[in-house]
């Protein structure tokens, strides 16, 4: 077996400790600071990974199991709804019976007593992105300002974040020959509610600047990153992120450092068509 084989086999290997910790512990919490440790896989990291292989996020996942579950009690049990609700997991009956019409398009009600409706799951993003291989850099620290924006990802407060960062760039004779615009995502909203992920869009700058208002001053550390280039719109990014982590990653020689991934947005959105829209991705390895 190849060193990449190998590896490769220790990543499912990993894998597959969350997912048999999940599957036998649906009643508990389950937390992300003990999915990680019993997969030796960083917390920084651990979501991303897991999601590339299962192809959900690990939340989804999760949800999906304890509803299936709750279907199989519901129909080879007499356990009320509350009971079972509780059994897997959930606090209150009303939380599970949101899940499962999310999940199934009817009610825990509706399928105890209607024998004849046949559920089955809810289709999953096998969507697949042919990766060019990476160039692998060192990048030096880089000195940004940036405004942080905390909701969905890709609302509609991006636009104007990018207006102010940029018109304070220009008030202030920060624009240069090598400006770049990097977009950081600190969270992921299958461990985040969607109101609370953080995004920071970023300008890197030459010299230390005085923080104003909403917009902030810091640097970015450097060090190795494998850089992927993207063309085309960024609502692929998503898929990119689970062909690198399923895929790329677990071939490579490479371990990832506990450092944020980011974009880097090559042309301007406002003057080229999204398919052809240019990006970095740049990866954290060690």
């Amino acid at each position: 077996m190849s060193n990449n084989d190998s590896t490769k086999q220790d990543y499912l290997r990993r894998v597959n400790l969350v997912i048999d910790y999940i599957d036998k512990n649906l009643d508990k919490e389950i937390t992300l600071s003990t999915l990680a440790e019993i997969s030796s896989f960083s917390p920084f990291h651990l979501h991303r990974i897991v999601r590339a292989f299962l192809n959900e996020p690990i939340g989804v996942y999760i949800t999906r199991q304890r509803v299936k579950k709750a279907a199989s009690l519901i129909r080879s049990t007499d356990l009320s709804i509350q009971d079972i609700a509780f059994m897997i997991g959930y606090d209150m009956p009303s939380s599970l019976s949101k899940a499962f019409k999310q999940l199934y398009n009817i009610s825990p009600t509706e399928y105890r007593t209607n024998k004849k409706i046949v559920i089955m799951n809810r289709n999953i993003s096998t969507e697949d992105y042919e990766l060019q291989e990476p160039k692998i850099v060192e990048r030096p620290d880089s000195k940004v300002i940036y405004i942080q924006i905390i909701g969905q990802y890709g609302n509609e407060e991006y636009n104007g974040a990018w207006e102010r960062i940029c018109q304070f760039a220009g008030k202030n004779n920060l624009f240069w020959q090598k400006n770049e615009f990097l977009g950081i995502g600190h969270d992921d909203p299958s461990v985040t509610e969607a109101s609370k992920c953080r995004y920071d869009a970023c300008i890197t700058i030459e010299r230390d600047v005085k923080p104003e208002g909403e917009v902030g001053f810091k640097t970015i550390k450097g060090g190795k990153y494998a850089v992927f280039f993207h063309k085309g719109p960024y609502d692929k990014f998503q898929i990119i992120y689970n062909a690198i982590f399923r895929k790329w990653l677990p071939e490579s020689p490479y371990q990832l450092r506990e450092s944020p991934s980011f974009e880097s947005y090559i042309n301007d959105p406002c003057k080229v068509k999204p398919e052809n829209l240019e990006s970095l991705i740049y990866i954290p390895i060690q």
